[in-house]
């Protein structure tokens, strides 16, 4: 086989074809490394499979089940295959709970048997353990999961969310739906034939992000069920990125399976490639091409002496200078920066966003997270999609844009009201007041916070205020009264949060709205996969980041492996160094011109000297930054 692209691309096609043959089924498993065209080859497949079998589908009601990573990625491949009805597109959250969603008995009786199991597991602790707080956690679950059994009995049908949160008492959250899904297709051969009845055909974008024991389940129902059911694995496993994903995916995938693979990376220019070939090679020797058209591209390696004092911010804008001399591209320069910044931790990003009063808050309550970070959150929805915009459509002057969102959602002029009203133009110039009243808070360039633009909203009727901040806004009426008590040490923990996040300022809000909606020139390493952009700064700083999943210190040679890390590699097992070399490969490989990596370090000497020995980057291309040149910024 010769090397052209043509040839290569005719390849993949005839084995892909060949596997997708529903008189000889062959599963399979496509390697596909950063920037290949990984999306487009899964659209291929489907557009293949759509051609052949297309007709003999749409007549007997049988579907290709396709499950990507995100619902924007479901929305982009309905997209390019026309929303063919033959193929059923949907997240593994709504793929799981779609197929046991009608079987309240068997949920039932498995949520029961998995409680019962988890407080066996507590109270075996609780025996063994002194008290302390985490018994006194423990104490609260054991009764939580215990009160949930005896309501079990009450619950009729139960509901799930895969875009939300899960609060309700008949509601199931994301574990439990995988777990569910993972063990009925598993143990119930009833289900496996229900799966194949209906998808005799399922293709796995993101593979090695899929929940392990839900991957594991559907090897189950292939080996089972080998001329009946096709799996088909897009994927790639150094792009693994979370820590319930299959370890070893690629060594599980048994031997009479197709293994093709593209080599050609579409995105990154040639030395990017070199780099990203570099980090990969001691794991599993896969390696990728540029194009034959790719740019050389730049890399650079910045080392910063960390210390208290450093402003960071400031730092990481004279890097991005020194980028534009080097790469001669005036879009990292200060004045035009069209960069992505890439951080480990969210609280990273929201800190050089400029949200970390608004976000922090709410990041550290464990139940808020999901909805923070994808905008559902109770209490965001009344910022991001009534105040925000509002405000954008005045400063614009745009008054159509103001009198529709003051129509859809002010009670001023609700259809009810100036139906009973006596006079409605009075109620639309009540509502016209009441918006210009709320305008006025940014009179003198004045930036107002959250809270005070609640309190004009509330005064002023404006709209309705949630449920969730009635309490906090009281909470400031009794401390204008000179009553203290509205804040202690026994309020709610959710109540005390949002009442730290609403001191912020509106402009917070907005850069926070901007980076839930991936506008913003910040994000982190776990959001952005399958992202590319022009130019990428990648920050590592295991300091500020307060993990101990990663370690970039260990990953570049500035501390030793722990003994934990030494057993984990002798008997297998996945260590800290092994997840920040995947994460490492993941953002470096997002970079399609020019990419910067800033290293705060301690440990300046150790990491070049380790750096140079990986041959992971040229000398010149290593940059120590002196304490005289951060004395300059500081």
């Amino acid at each position: 086989m010769t090397d052209s692209k043509a040839t290569r691309d005719n390849y993949l096609s005839d084995v892909i074809s060949n596997c997708l043959n529903l008189d000889n089924p062959k599963s399979f498993f496509l390697f596909a490394g950063a920037g290949s065209g990984k999306t487009r080859a899964l659209v291929e497949a489907m557009k293949m499979f759509q051609q052949k079998y297309g007709q003999e589908f749409r007549l007997s009601g049988r579907k290709v089940a396709v499950i990507t990573y995100t619902n924007a990625a479901c929305d982009e491949i309905k997209h390019r295959i026309d929303f063919d009805p033959i193929f059923a597109v949907s997240t593994i959250h709504s793929f799981a709970w779609e197929l046991i969603q009608s079987y309240h008995k068997d949920i039932r009786e498995w949520i029961s048997d998995n409680l019962k199991e988890e407080i066996n597991s507590l109270e075996k602790k609780q025996q063994n353990g002194r008290a302390s707080k985490a018994s006194a956690d423990r104490a609260v679950k054991i009764e939580q999961k215990k009160n949930r059994i005896d309501r079990l009995d009450t619950i009729k049908y139960f509901t799930y969310n895969p875009n939300g949160e899960n609060i309700g008492k008949n509601s199931l959250n994301h574990t439990e739906v995988i777990g569910l899904a993972a063990d009925f297709l598993t143990n119930k051969p009833l289900m496996q034939k229900i799966l194949i009845r209906k998808y005799p055909v399922l293709l796995i974008d993101e593979s090695q992000d899929t929940q392990k024991d839900l991957i594991d389940a559907f090897f189950r129902v292939q080996h089972e069920h080998p001329m009946e059911f096709c799996l088909s694995l897009f994927g790639d496993t150094m792009q693994r990125i979370y820590s319930d994903g299959k370890t070893g995916l690629a060594e599980s995938v048994p031997d009479e399976w197709e293994k093709p693979a593209i080599t050609i990376n579409h995105r990154c220019p040639k030395r990017i490639v070199r780099l990203i070939n570099t980090i990969r090679a001691e794991v599993d020797g896969q390696k990728q091409e540029p194009r034959e058209d790719a740019p050389d591209g730049f890399v650079r390696l910045f080392l910063i002496q960390d210390d208290d004092g450093i402003n960071k911010t400031t730092i990481e804008s004279e890097i991005a200078k020194k980028m534009a001399e080097i790469t001669s591209d005036d879009q990292w320069s200060e004045d035009n920066q069209e960069i992505k910044t890439l951080t480990l931790e969210h609280h990273m990003a929201a800190r050089r966003g400029g949200f970390n009063d608004f976000f922090e808050p709410l990041y550290q309550v464990s139940k808020f997270k999901t909805g923070l970070l994808d905008g559902t959150l109770s209490g965001i929805p009344f910022f991001s999609q009534q105040i925000l915009p509002l405000m954008e459509s005045l400063q614009s002057k745009d008054r159509f844009a103001v009198a529709q969102i003051v129509k859809k959602y002010s009670p001023i002029v609700s259809p009810d009201l100036l139906k009973a009203s006596k006079s409605p133009l009075e109620e639309v110039r009540k509502a016209d007041a009441a918006v210009q009243s709320l305008l006025s808070l940014w009179n003198s360039n004045s930036d107002p916070s959250l809270i005070d633009l609640l309190k004009a909203v509330e005064d002023t009727g404006l709209f309705a205020i949630p449920e969730i901040f009635v309490p906090i806004i009281s909470r400031g009426d009794l401390l204008e009264g000179g009553d203290d008590s509205g804040k202690s040490s026994d309020n709610e923990p959710t109540i005390d949060a949002w009442d730290k996040a609403l001191s912020a300022s509106f402009s917070q809000l907005k850069s926070y709205v901007e980076y839930i909606s991936d506008k913003s020139p910040f994000g982190t390493h776990q959001g952005i996969k399958g992202l590319e952009f022009p130019r990428v700064m990648v920050v590592l700083d295991d300091n500020e980041a307060r993990g101990f999943m990663f370690s970039y210190d260990k990953l570049l040679g500035a501390k030793a492996p722990t003994s934990t890390d030494q057993t984990n590699v002798k008997e297998g097992n996945e260590t800290s160094i092994d997840r920040t070399r995947r994460l490492f490969y993941v953002t470096c490989s997002r970079a399609q011109s020019s990419l910067a990596v800033v290293v705060y370090t301690k440990e300046n000497d150790k990491i070049r000297d380790h750096l140079q020995s990986l041959q992971w980057f040229e000398n010149d291309e290593i940059i120590n930054m002196s304490i005289d040149d951060l004395e300059e910024i500081r």
